[in-house]
Formats: C-alpha cells, sequence, structure tokens
C-alpha cells in the first residue's frame, strides 16, 4: 500500500497565493517578518510588487491591511496565530471587524503541533478569539486540498476571514473527484450509526483514524469534518447527533471557545445530546516534537480513540 501524500497546510497556503494572484489582480499579500515560515514568500517571489513585509509590529500590519482593503484590494494578512490572533487583536476588532473590511487573515503556526517553539507560539485560544467578532468568518482546513479551496473562498467572501493553518504535515484526505468545499457546510467523510465525531483542522485525520480503531471494536462512528467553525453547519451537526445519540468533538485548539464550544451551543439550543469535548484541556502546552505532543496530549488517532472507547 502506497504512502498517504502529507504536506503542511501552511505550505498549501503559500501555494494557493500565488495562483489567486495570477487571477486577481487587486490580491495584496502582508507579512510580518515571517514569510518564509508562513510560505508568503512564495507569494512575494511571483509578485513582490504586491507583497510587503511590515517587520515584527502585528498590530500595524493589520491597520495597514484595513487601509488597502478600504481602496478596494483584498488583503491577506499572515503571521503566527498566536501574533495574529493575539497580539493584534485590538486591530483585528476595530480595525477590521468593526467596519467588515475584506482582509483575510492567514494565521500559521496553530495550536501544540509548533513542537519545539513551545508553550508562547503554541496558540490555543485563536478560534475562541476570532469566533467572538461580529462577521468574521473562521476557518480550519484539515489538508492541503481544502486549505487551497478554502483560500479562493476566501477571497470571494466578503468581510474578514480567518483561516488557520498549521506547521506539521498533514495527510491528504480530500484527494476525491466529488470533493466540494463550501463555507459554512461540513462533510460527512464517514456514515455511522454509535456515535458523531465532529473534527477539524488536523484532527479529521485522526479521527478517521479512530474511526478505524473503533469499527475493529463494533462501533460504527461517524465522522464529520467541520472546516467552518463560523459560520456553522448546524442542520448536519444536529442531524448527526439524533442518529448517533452521542458526540464527539475533536480539536487542536482549547475545549473552551473553539469547536467543542459552538458544537455545544448548537446541539443545547437544538438538540440536547450527550457530548465530549476532546482538545487542550485548560493547560499551556510545552516544547518538544510535534508527533510526540501530539501523543501526550491524546490527540493522534490512538488518544483519540483510546478517549472516546473509554467514554462509550
Amino acid at each position: 500500500m502506497s504512502e498517504v501524500k502529507k504536506i503542511a497546510t501552511r505550505e498549501s497556503y503559500g501555494n494557493a497565493l500565488v495562483e489567486l494572484g495570477k487571477k486577481h489582480d487587486n490580491v495584496v499579500v502582508l507579512d510580518a517578518d515571517l514569510a518564509e515560515s508562513t510560505k508568503t514568500a512564495t507569494f512575494a517571489k511571483v509578485f513582490p510588487d504586491r507583497h510587503i513585509d511590515c517587520g515584527i509590529a502585528e498590530g500595524h500590519m493589520m491597520s495597514l491591511a484595513a487601509g488597502f482593503a478600504a481602496t478596494g484590494k483584498v488583503v491577506f494578512a499572515s503571521s503566527f496565530a498566536m501574533f495574529a490572533a493575539g497580539r493584534a487583536f485590538e486591530q483585528i476588532r476595530n480595525s477590521i471587524g468593526y467596519p467588515h473590511l475584506n482582509v483575510k487573515i492567514g494565521a500559521s503556526h496553530a495550536g501544540i503541533s509548533v513542537g519545539e517553539d513551545g508553550a508562547t507560539h503554541q496558540c490555543c485560544e485563536d478560534l475562541a478569539l476570532m469566533r467572538v467578532i461580529p462577521g468574521m468568518t473562521v476557518i480550519c482546513p484539515a489538508d492541503d486540498i481544502e486549505t487551497k479551496a478554502a483560500v479562493e473562498a476566501a477571497y470571494e467572501i466578503d468581510g474578514p476571514v480567518y483561516i488557520r493553518t498549521g506547521r506539521l504535515a498533514v495527510p491528504v484526505i480530500n484527494d476525491r473527484p466529488d470533493y466540494k468545499f463550501e463555507v459554512g457546510k461540513g462533510i460527512v467523510l464517514r456514515e455511522g450509526t454509535d456515535v458523531t465525531l465532529v473534527a477539524t483542522g488536523l484532527m479529521v485525520a485522526a479521527a478517521l483514524e479512530a474511526a478505524d480503531k473503533l469499527a475493529e471494536d463494533g462501533i460504527s462512528a461517524e465522522v464529520i469534518n467541520i472546516h467552518t467553525i463560523k459560520p456553522l453547519d448546524e442542520e448536519l451537526i444536529v442531524s448527526s447527533a439524533k442518529k448517533t445519540g452521542k458526540v464527539v468533538t475533536i480539536e487542536e485548539h482549547s475545549v473552551i471557545g473553539g469547536l467543542g464550544s459552538a458544537v455545544c451551543d448548537a446541539l443545547s439550543e437544538k438538540a440536547p445530546t450527550k457530548t465530549l469535548k476532546i482538545g487542550v484541556n485548560d493547560v499551556f502546552g510545552f516544547s518538544g516534537p510535534a508527533n510526540e505532543l501530539l501523543h501526550e496530549f491524546g490527540l493522534d488517532g490512538e488518544g483519540v480513540y483510546a478517549k472516546v472507547k473509554s467514554w462509550l
């Protein structure tokens, strides 16, 4: 059996920007002294006149992005998630969100899979921060194909968008002819009857692996890929919850304020369901190899399987 292709979604983001730049001359890309890491350097090599390195000044970058957007440009402003969502929150809220400007925030190096950079850079709070900004679309793609589709979709959206990408190479799971990306619409990757696994980002691959292990135990798990955290596909989640009667959310983010909270909000209102939230449990990360950290936090396929099996 051939090995599954893997690519970091930050790489996909950089490649997608180049293709977008070829189609639309109003695309401008900004970065905050991290172009080699966020992969916007790929865009800079092809379109040097449409790329600006703003230096280590994320607040300034977001304000500049707002200015460009006010003149009709579609701006992709990129940095690490910790600095984009965290350090520049006020500028995003007031200068981009409040006037509902066409700024797309490319936030890379999210979650504990940042690895050796440690707790200061392992942003597990960004989805929560971005969800609460009125009018902000929040996207967390699962793989290379989904990231490229998300960048294309973000261009078409009227208003601000937050796109979360990662440092770690992840399996390409959406390489199939029937794949369709639609903002606000989840994707059922596997039908099931006993439990619903709702995952986002790199946790989608882990959910599929866990579902395989659960199947060996005679447990039928439905797997849903929620690439759009906001707006959430409540209809799909509620429908699946009513079918299986149990829901598990899986994210490389704090269990507070992210996918799990969004799903619980929807279910508590429309279909109260027994729910387990798998993620980072209100703790900071620490330095270490990415895959070892995911295992330590129970966020690999094996860890997700063990938590779901124990809960069931």
